[in-house]
């Protein structure tokens, strides 16, 4: 078993804020003007704790600062000082190895082109995932792949009955078509997890026809949280997976690419190529390993993570919105709501500008929950809730948008509620 970066006695043990725990009741009841006080970049809590636009806005915490101080400085060019973090996630997924990247979007985008190597590509994904809004179009740009974006007849995830309607599987005598050669599964997406039962079902088809499957598993850790299975369970069901250390651990920057050795190997190649090689990446990776020993915890199964108060308070938001009449786009499962603004007249503009108002960031429809949320942020959030559907009656006038805002996570939310809307239809149809 691999050893954990230094930690000091006196932040050993950290509370669910990261501070010692005889400190945290104190910061905890900090009045609001004082936390907006700048009075130190790593006292919790930080900034993120009235922040529900998402997990992304997590901050480090005392115990990463010193992870970095007792970082190694050898070059990545020569010594790699992030090999120990990635020996350390490659036997925390199970899988042969392990690449450390700047940024989530680089690990799809190395991972997608790794496995593309001889065009024409075709790639099936969800037409809500992250590398259809988010990635800037880089499956095009980089790997000059054919995307075949669809929605899941469920409304919530993909199952295999989806990809065989779309998946083209040529020998190469119709030259008239672009095979298959990906499968890009993003789990969980918004919130709502892809079982185990049914990733075992595609890997099976994809070994049968010789097609690949690459797991955008930016918030995985929330899966394995929710007890839907162990990393190592997840990362079976796939030829790659991509970890995000930034949304929701509080690592500043970088994920986690795991895989076999022969695709890492060559991920290598392909993350140099992008401008991914780091000078000196032990100090990232050193962060990156204390948060997710702190936050995710040490087990691969996730028992006892910070990651589950993020749950928690999701479901305390989506009960309390539901008491409230208030509808969901989809069901709430880890630590994201999808609120139907429409259904009660809201507009998203209105919506996020009056919670600013108020001392609350939100964006969108969506409300992202995570474990440096302080509890007077809730309070305030339920509150502001129960104002805003107060006044539903008062906005009889209103006309939802005829499309979405030119902002990828409005976007995402038109997409959710399309997906469940088709989902009705097909119902309804059968």
């Amino acid at each position: 078993m691999l050893s954990s970066p230094a930690t000091p006695d006196s932040l050993q043990n950290p509370s669910p804020d990261g501070l010692p725990a005889e400190s945290l009741s104190q910061s905890l009841s900090m009045s609001r003007a004082s936390w907006q006080r700048p009075v130190s970049a790593w006292q919790q809590p930080g900034p993120a704790a009235f922040d529900f636009r998402s997990d992304v806005t997590t901050t480090a915490t005392p115990r990463l600062l010193q992870a970095v101080m007792s970082a190694g400085l050898n070059d990545g060019w020569t010594g790699n000082g992030a090999k120990k973090f990635e020996e350390y996630m490659a036997q925390l997924v199970g899988t042969e190895s392990a690449v450390f990247m700047v940024s989530s979007t680089m690990g799809n985008q190395v991972a997608i082109r790794t496995h593309l190597n001889r065009p024409p590509n075709g790639v099936i994904c969800d037409a809500r995932s992250h590398i259809m809004h988010m990635e800037t179009g880089g499956l095009a740009s980089l790997s000059g792949a054919l995307p075949i974006a669809i929605y899941p007849s469920n409304g919530v995830y993909l199952t295999l009955e989806d990809i065989e309607r779309y998946v083209v599987l040529s020998d190469g005598t119709d030259a008239c078509n672009c095979p298959t050669r990906l499968l890009h599964l993003e789990n969980p997406l918004g919130g709502n997890i892809m079982p185990l039962h049914e990733m075992k079902r595609i890997k099976e088809f994809a070994d049968c026809h010789g097609l690949k499957i690459h797991v955008d598993g930016a918030r995985l850790w929330e899966a394995v949280v929710a007890q839907h299975g162990s990393l190592r369970d997840f990362a079976s069901g796939a030829h790659s997976v991509n970890l995000c250390l930034s949304k929701g651990l509080g690592v500043p920057m970088g994920s986690i690419v795991v895989g076999d050795a022969e695709f890492i190997r060559h991920a290598r190649w392909v993350r140099k190529s992008m401008g991914g090689a780091m000078r000196q990446p032990g100090i990232m990776a050193n962060c990156a390993w204390a948060a997710v020993e702190e936050a995710f915890g040490q087990s691969a199964s996730g028992d006892e993570s910070l990651l589950s108060r993020g749950h928690e308070l999701a479901r305390d938001l989506a009960n309390h919105w539901a008491a409230l009449d208030g509808k969901l786009v989809v069901p709430q499962e880890t630590n994201v709501i999808w609120l139907d603004l429409d259904a009660l007249k809201i507009d998203e503009d209105e919506w996020e500008s009056q919670a600013k108002a108020e001392g609350i960031l939100l964006h969108s429809s969506r409300i992202l929950t995570h474990y440096q949320l302080s509890d007077e942020a809730v309070a305030q959030l339920k509150g502001y809730m129960q104002r805003s559907l107060e006044g539903a009656k008062e906005r009889e006038g209103y006309v939802p948008r005829a499309k979405p805002r030119n902002d990828a996570v409005s976007r995402v939310a038109a997409a959710m509620k399309e997906a469940m809307m088709l989902a009705r239809l097909r119902n309804a149809a059968l």
